[in-house]
């Protein structure tokens, strides 16, 4: 039985993780080559921007993360406060040459059991959030959805056994309105039959405070829902606000893409990739790729994957600001990414 969960744009800590990359794209609109590692914290009416920051290019970073609190959907006014600093000289004499930006662990996953290589908890889990987010926007019959929410889907031996849905919503909406339209409009179409399937609705009975005002927000708290839905190991480095020489980012992106097109090439049913790096070095100190019986893959890795990284910014073109749609639901999985492509492994 495995468990994934899922969480709408309007999330505290997805609001966090979407500003912190809105400002690294914008850096990289003004300087592909910008180094960037901003942290977001937001809580009641108060946001915070801090970290480091290398460009030549200039950004107004309180009216950016003005503008996309308000893209999301809230309409209360935040207090931002920034503290920004320069890339460490000690940092950046290792970047310079090539080196890692940090040393640390990523994981790559892919498994064949969903059409885009992702777990189906995380999948389906990821489909009923985008839909909440696109029936809010979309449809005047859901006019009462509000921006923040969850998902949760329970699978046993590849059926969905449990769904739990968390939609904010407007207060003069009744809960066995809300209850009946969500599972007609977002969870059955994803799940298909409902027969057997366990629904939770709004819990609670109630979900009208949402957002900053209900909850703080971080940047890189949600790593799970970031990446496979724990389904396997994370090597505990957040991506959002990291620019790509920073490995807790690409790295990942880079095992994800290894192990995609492993196992879309038929040499697995599952594959995780494992990759760790010493800061400032740029050959990884560890590489491995394991199927799911346990069958070693790792040369096919040092065959046609270059995990050193400059390489991978390169390969999979990650100086582009590219970067904001990543940070709601979910960085795997969608075909909009580079790393998401297939390539043929002769």
């Amino acid at each position: 039985m495995k468990t994934a969960e899922s969480v709408t744009e309007g999330h505290p800590d997805k609001v966090c993780d979407q500003i912190a990359d809105a400002l690294l794209d914008e850096y990289l609109r003004r300087d592909p080559r910008s180094r960037v590692a901003l942290e977001v914290f937001g809580s009641h009416g108060m946001l915070m921007v801090g970290g480091e920051v290398t460009s030549q290019g200039e950004v107004d970073i309180e009216a950016l993360a003005k503008h996309v609190y308000k893209q999301i959907g809230y309409d209360d006014e935040l207090e931002v406060f920034v503290n920004i600093e320069l890339q460490s000289g000690d940092i950046a004499q290792g970047v310079d040459t090539g080196g890692a930006g940090d040393q640390g662990i990523m994981y790559g996953y892919a498994s064949i059991e969903t059409p885009s290589f992702m777990p189906a908890p995380i999948a389906h889990a990821h489909a009923l959030s985008t839909s909440l987010a696109d029936l809010r926007r979309h449809d005047p019959a859901f006019a009462w959805l509000r921006p923040d929410g969850k998902t949760q889907v329970t699978m046993d031996h590849g059926r969905v056994t449990t769904v739990v849905v968390s939609a904010q919503h407007a207060p003069d909406v009744a809960q066995e309105e809300i209850r009946a339209k969500i599972t007609e409009r977002v969870i059955a179409p994803v799940i298909g039959s409902l027969d057997g399937v366990e629904i939770h609705v709004n819990p609670t009975g109630r979900f009208v405070v949402g957002g900053f005002t209900a909850d703080t927000g971080l940047t890189g708290r949600k790593l799970m829902v970031d990446t496979y839905g724990g389904i396997i190991p994370h090597g505990g480095g957040a991506f959002s606000g990291k620019d790509s020489t920073k490995v807790d980012r690409s790295a990942a992106y880079m095992a994800r893409f290894a192990a995609k097109n492993l196992v879309a090439a038929g040499y697995a049913k599952k594959c995780m990739v494992s990759v760790a790096y010493a800061i400032g070095k740029a050959d990884p100190v560890m590489l491995t790729a394991r199927t799911e019986d346990g069958r070693d893959l790792s040369p096919l890795l040092l065959k046609y994957f270059d995990f050193r990284p400059q390489a991978i910014v390169e390969r999979l073109d990650l100086r582009k600001p590219i970067f904001r749609a990543s940070a709601a639901y979910g960085h795997f999985g969608r075909e909009q990414f580079p790393w998401e492509r297939l390539i043929e492994l002769k």
